[in-house]
């Protein structure tokens, strides 16, 4: 799975091989890409952007249009549709080496404050695009071109309250302006990931002033499937130290709480509260080999098995993961990541086309990076940001917090 990642990645790589300006002219529907085609809702902007040099595809026959973009690649679109300026600025992001086909492209980006990293150590160079977010980049582009991006509109989607409040204004203005319109059934979808074939619409409505095309994917595939109906699956790692409520040490009882004379792990806890609110599926992640319940044990077997990058096997395997459209990731922070079999997980299981929304138990360090570490794990997927961590000596008391987030996502 990681060699087919790797060259999925170059692929995608040799896909920006873009221009400095772009000829504004029509195109005819017509592409030598075989996954594209002539009647598909997204065939004109595939042709428009390939004709005016802004994407190619990922061979010389595929353009993959439903391939999820990436920050970095659009940060490198932007970039060369602005003639490709030299800049001159040190970034602090480790995920942004210096010398990749990206890193002058994220260098101007945030320079121009058109993009911003996560924090001043991490860009997300391979976190997906969702399409709230495109919204966004391309209106800081217009004020960054322009100084100014036109009218706004109050939005009217059945899902506005879903758009992040931080996005309302780009998203406004794009609606409003043409570059982008909503999906069938009069939503707009903001957290779904923005593939490669929506991106090129978006390029094309906003160079040429043509309207986003009004023939979507929804109404292509046939009736909507309502939210509603999305099936679900909680999946979580959990480890108490105990199973005996009685005379817990201050380590066991650190670790899990006790619920009606049973002892869950603390992350066991708040998968259950999200099963039970959701009406979601669970699967529990466990090792082929248990791990000890003793508390110094264990956490030194966590210390090692990140020290060597262990990748421990599971005792049991999702049975049809392809069925679920959104997964819930839940796992306590150790030493400052995911455990270690969180990792098996995710480079068993491809997880494209979902999305993941991470919770997490922890005694002080919150998510740390591990929201990053699994987009970059899951490119293909999108990965919520708006995750729910909560604090191990809260989690007994925590089933209002967790409602609560539960349903500002929607749920």
């Amino acid at each position: 799975m990681t060699k087919i990642r790797k060259l999925l990645s170059a692929l995608l790589t040799l896909a920006l091989t873009l221009s400095a300006m772009p000829a504004v002219f029509s195109a005819e529907n017509d592409t030598p890409f075989t996954d594209v085609s002539p009647s598909a809702w997204y065939a004109e902007a595939v042709a428009y952007v390939r004709e005016n040099n802004l994407m190619s595809g990922v061979s010389e026959t595929a353009f993959a249009p439903e391939t999820v973009m990436s920050r970095a690649m659009l940060a490198t679109v932007l970039w060369r549709l602005d003639g490709s300026p030299s800049v001159q600025r040190t970034l602090t992001f480790d995920d942004v080496p210096a010398g990749t086909w990206y890193t002058e492209a994220v260098c101007w980006a945030v320079q121009n404050e058109i993009v911003a990293g996560y924090n001043v150590r991490t860009f997300g160079s391979n976190d997906p695009v969702t399409r709230e977010q495109i919204a966004t980049l391309m209106y800081r582009y217009e004020q960054y071109k322009n100084g100014t991006a036109g009218s706004a509109q109050t939005l009217s989607f059945t899902d506005s309250a879903q758009i992040s409040s931080w996005a309302v204004e780009g998203v406004s203005w794009a609606n409003a302006n043409g570059v982008m319109n909503g999906k069938s059934g009069n939503i707009f979808d903001p957290s779904s990931g923005a593939s490669r074939a929506e991106v090129a619409t978006v390029l094309m409505n906003y160079l040429s002033g043509q309207t986003e095309a009004t023939k979507t994917p929804e109404q292509s595939q046939g009736p909507e499937t309502p939210a509603a109906q999305n099936k679900t699956l909680v999946v979580y790692f959990s480890m108490p130290e105990t199973t005996d409520p009685g005379n817990m040490t201050q380590e066991e009882e650190n670790s899990a709480v006790v619920i009606n004379g049973e002892v869950l792990g603390n992350t066991q806890y708040v998968a259950y509260m999200i099963q039970e609110h959701t009406g979601a599926d669970i699967f529990r992640i466990q090792p082929e080999i248990p791990y000890p319940t003793d508390h110094s044990t264990l956490v030194d077997l966590a210390a090692d098995e990140q020290e060597q990058g262990a990748r421990p096997k599971l005792n049991a395997e999702v049975e049809s993961i392809e069925q679920y459209d959104t997964i819930f990731l839940g796992y306590p922070n150790w030493w400052g990541d995911m455990p270690m079999i969180l990792y098996t997980f995710l480079e068993e299981y491809d997880l494209s086309g979902k999305t993941i929304i991470p919770f997490n138990t922890h005694g002080g360090s919150g998510f740390s990076n591990t929201i990053s570490t699994i987009a970059s794990l899951q490119p293909g997927a999108t990965v919520e940001r708006n995750g729910y961590s909560v604090y191990r000596n809260s989690v007994h008391e925590a089933e209002p917090a967790v409602i609560a987030w539960l349903e500002e996502l929607g749920f």
